[in-house]
């Protein structure tokens, strides 16, 4: 097998085609692998759906999108992977269809995880890696990978966020900027999880929004368009004060978004990584249960913070607890 580090300008693919949270958690790869290999041109294999966030990346030079490769015919799509010219992929998700035309392709070094049976025959490089037995964190579990091309110690998360080179590439709407008040904190709530993380329970967000002083605090709720539904007669009993922006924003909207508020607060789940990425205040609610703790999933940004409840629900978090550290923000 050809040494990468004399091909040069290799072509690598991170491939990682599930849902929001786990690809901005899987981001970070990008800056490592070009740490690795400076000349590197690093590719990322995802979901129509989140190539919003993959594209706001710098060190990431092209999205490939997996839903369109999935129409095109059996060999059609093995012809698609060669014509890329790819000379590794790092099977971060593992998924038995791309580790199978990846290997049909020719693709020089094909990493995965010794976990899946179907990495045994479809790839040449095996990466020991037990993300449910593991202390470490999602991102430094994702960035283990890079061990066949060269990685010897797996950074910190400070480190991994010193790394981060996010920048948004969309304009807002007059209206959403319409919705961000100057003088005020813009405090988006974010509070369904579609089953991503433990929800805190709507009940528990209204006093939050009641304990927090309107005429410092500008709260924007934030949810997708099947959200909206669900939220629409809660919504209804909040402060009229309370801004309703769910199911009004696409997702490079809702990023841009995010990126001009002040602060999110959210479960375990897209947005809150969103938030972490983007650099403000965010502020993510846990329980101490495995695998969807803090220690796996905490949101991971400079001004990225999180609660654990300390049992296996949110019971204990009470809204006065989460205001008094979104007050701190101020």
């Amino acid at each position: 097998m050809p040494d990468i580090y004399q091909i040069k300008t290799p072509r690598i693919l991170i491939s990682r085609v599930d849902a929001i949270g786990d690809v901005v958690l899987t981001l970070p790869m990008a800056a490592y692998i070009k740490q690795l290999l400076p000349d590197a041109k690093v590719s990322f294999l995802g979901r129509t759906y989140t190539q919003p966030v993959i594209d706001t990346i710098a060190s990431v030079d092209e999205f490939i999108n997996y839903d369109e490769l999935k129409k095109l015919s059996g060999p059609e799509q093995i012809n698609y992977l060669k014509q890329q010219q790819i000379d590794a992929i790092i099977h971060v998700l593992p998924n038995k269809h791309i580790a199978q035309i990846a290997r049909q392709a020719g693709i020089t070094l094909r990493i995965g995880t010794t976990n899946r049976i179907f990495h045994w025959y479809t790839c040449n490089k095996l990466v020991k890696l037990s993300r449910k037995k593991s202390d470490l964190h999602e991102a430094q579990l994702n960035i283990i990978l890079l061990k066949p091309l060269g990685l010897t110690q797996v950074p910190s998360l400070q480190d991994i966020i010193a790394q981060n080179d996010f920048g948004n590439k969309t304009e807002l709407t007059p209206y959403l900027n319409a919705a961000l008040i100057k003088d005020k904190f813009n405090l988006i709530i974010h509070p369904k999880s579609h089953g991503s993380g433990m929800e805190w329970g709507l009940k528990n967000f209204q006093e939050l929004i009641n304990i927090l002083p309107a005429d410092k605090f500008n709260v924007i709720i934030t949810g997708s368009e099947k959200e909206k539904a669900l939220l629409e007669n809660w919504i209804s009993d909040l402060p009229e004060t309370v801004i309703d922006l769910t199911g009004k924003m696409a997702l490079n909207q809702l990023i841009a978004f995010i990126s001009k508020s002040d602060g999110l607060i959210a479960s375990g789940t897209g947005p809150l990584h969103v938030a972490a990425l983007t650099g403000i205040n965010t502020l993510g609610l846990f329980p101490s249960l495995r695998p969807i703790h803090p220690g796996r999933w905490a949101p991971i940004g400079p001004k990225a913070t999180y609660i654990e409840s300390g049992t296996n629900n949110l019971d204990t978090v009470t809204p006065l607890m989460v205001a008094e550290k979104i007050k701190t923000w101020l």
